[in-house]
């Protein structure tokens, strides 16, 4: 039995399937401007490709995380 994502992860299937994308495409987005304050990311994934607050929010927190652990 595997364990269901907790935390930003546990929007990603729905995120897939309300926008048609996977997730890395996604996440991809967010790599390509890890530059930006977090709530740019966010505002950027809401205004050029409609995706909602919490949907964008979570893929932002997540990979900006995981860039972090990367060091």
């Amino acid at each position: 039995m595997t364990d269901k994502p907790k935390g930003p992860a546990s929007y990603f299937p729905s995120i897939e399937k309300k926008y048609g994308q996977p997730v890395n495409h996604w996440l991809q987005m967010v790599r390509d401007r890890a530059d930006l304050k977090h709530m740019e990311i966010v505002n950027f994934l809401k205004t050029e490709h409609g995706l909602g607050h919490g949907h964008a929010n979570a893929l932002v927190a997540h990979e900006l995380a995981a860039l972090k652990d990367k060091g």
